[in-house]
């Protein structure tokens, strides 16, 4: 009898364990799905851009990242620097900051930006499927945060003869409702937009932002050595930290040359040009019709030559110079605006990482200036026209500090520029003016070292975006 109630009580405390084993696997199970999908406010945008691209057969307001998801990795963290005894005693009495928490809108925003550079969704991709040809211009544009100028730029764009054969890229650093409105109103093209996915926006507390543990612009290294700030150990040339705000737009152009020709898939074996432009530049009618009699040019008569430039910041007149280019040295300073280059420039570009991404100059130009005398196999030669159909409209920017930004003023003074040379566009030949002597000039060093790229985070991180798979 005793064994019958004993036998009872295993067979009920069997069961109870079962139950409740069952329910905390259940429980387990739904926390992993919930963990393992993407946040609702993501999902709920990605809907809301899916049902968006579809009506307009557009990308429409929403970023596009990698190729792949290992971009979406944290940026490479700092290097551990070896300290010895009496510098590890110094530092358990610095009070310790600790790391913030990423808010849930930056989550939603990293989560947006890696899926839409991994679609690479192409908007108006079937309206002009017919007239954009194999290998034909691609223009990029690099976006930060100025829409008004933007708007300015995409109106050029509209009005450019033969627009409809390019495919647009929009390369953003800055997540926007309002700059997403200007590309979508696009629809003269094809249209792709991607982000640079390790942006101030996307780490607004943490490198490659602004981290509370770096160390503050102007502090001498000693006293940052005493404060323990995460980079003390790596003030630029001038004895200066890092400043996210300047650091992330030589960053950006990197990230996007490198995402551009080797992760976006449409253009996996192009062999047309790539133009570099930015949300500030205005172009004229005439862009893309001088870049085809430039190439063809440079295939006749200068076969050398690196780079295809739509012009400098000189406003010439038109009238007798309009189909004239010159051939010269590349310089930063004269010809870092509209600049077309071809898959054999890129390739002997990007064997230069490590020394672009280690020279302590927070200008991506300047940069490259002076991968031309220490790096690359010889100097740039540039084509440039002698007058220009690429004009600079920011007055306001990173090194344009106005108290007031009238964008219509500057649109007004180029248009009439335009208009009064307007039957001078479009010429039937070109002819190249002034050629550098047959045994070349030489390259052009920088003159100045501006710094500002001295921290050793930025360096890794710029050489990680060639990795990045």
């Amino acid at each position: 009898m005793r064994f019958r109630i004993y036998k009872r009580k295993v067979v009920l405390l069997t069961l109870v364990v079962v139950i409740c084993g069952l329910a905390f696997w259940s429980s387990g199970r739904q926390k992993k799905n919930d963990s393992g999908s993407l946040p609702r406010e993501v999902e709920a945008v990605r809907r809301s851009n899916i049902i968006s691209s579809s009506s307009s057969n557009s990308v429409n307001s929403h970023n596009q990242e990698q190729a792949t998801p290992a971009v979406s990795r944290a940026p490479v963290p700092a290097p551990v620097i070896q300290a010895n005894d009496t510098h590890q005693e110094k530092e358990k009495d610095k009070p310790k900051i600790s790391k913030p928490d990423v808010d849930n809108t930056t989550l939603v925003y990293r989560g947006i930006v890696f899926q839409l550079n991994f679609d690479q969704t192409i908007r108006n991709e079937e309206k002009f499927k017919t007239t954009r040809k194999k290998d034909d211009l691609v223009v990029v544009v690099q976006v930060h945060n100025r829409p008004d100028y933007l708007k300015l730029l995409v109106d050029s764009l509209r009005k450019a003869r033969g627009v409809d054969s390019i495919l647009l890229i929009f390369s953003h650093d800055y997540w926007s409702p309002e700059i997403n409105k200007v590309v979508a109103s696009v629809d003269f093209c094809q249209v792709l937009q991607i982000f640079f996915p390790f942006s101030i926006q996307l780490y607004p507390q943490e490198f490659p932002g602004n981290d509370p543990r770096d160390c503050p612009r102007d502090i001498p290294k000693k006293d940052a050595l005493k404060l323990g700030c995460i980079n003390a150990e790596y003030p630029d040339s001038f004895g200066h930290y890092r400043e996210a705000k300047f650091s992330q737009t030589k960053h950006h152009w990197w990230w996007k040359l490198h995402f551009v020709w080797d992760r976006v898939r449409v253009l996996k074996d192009h062999k047309g040009l790539v133009l570099l432009i930015e949300e500030d530049h205005y172009l004229s009618p005439d862009f893309i019709h001088l870049l085809k009699q430039m190439t063809a040019l440079k295939r006749e008569q200068c076969t050398d030559c690196d780079i295809l430039s739509l012009g400098s910041y000189s406003h010439i007149g038109y009238s007798s110079k309009a189909n004239k280019v010159e051939v010269k040295a590349w310089k930063s300073t004269e010809h870092n605006m509209g600049m077309a280059l071809s898959r054999e420039t890129y390739q002997k570009l990007i064997q230069c990482t490590d020394t672009f991404c280690t020279y302590d100059d927070y200008n991506w130009d300047w940069s490259l200036q002076h991968l031309t005398v220490s790096c690359l196999p010889s100097y740039w030669k540039v084509m440039v026209s002698e007058a220009p159909r690429i004009f600079h409209a920011g007055d306001c920017g990173m090194h344009h500090k106005k108290a007031s930004c009238m964008p219509i003023n500057q649109k007004t003074k180029i248009e009439n520029i335009l208009q009064s040379s307007g039957n001078q566009l479009f010429p039937k030949n070109l002819l190249i003016t002034k050629r550098l002597p047959a045994n070349g000039a030489g390259g052009v060093a920088p003159h100045v070292k501006n710094g500002g790229w001295g921290d050793i985070r930025d360096h890794e991180l710029c050489k990680s975006y060639v990795q990045l798979q």
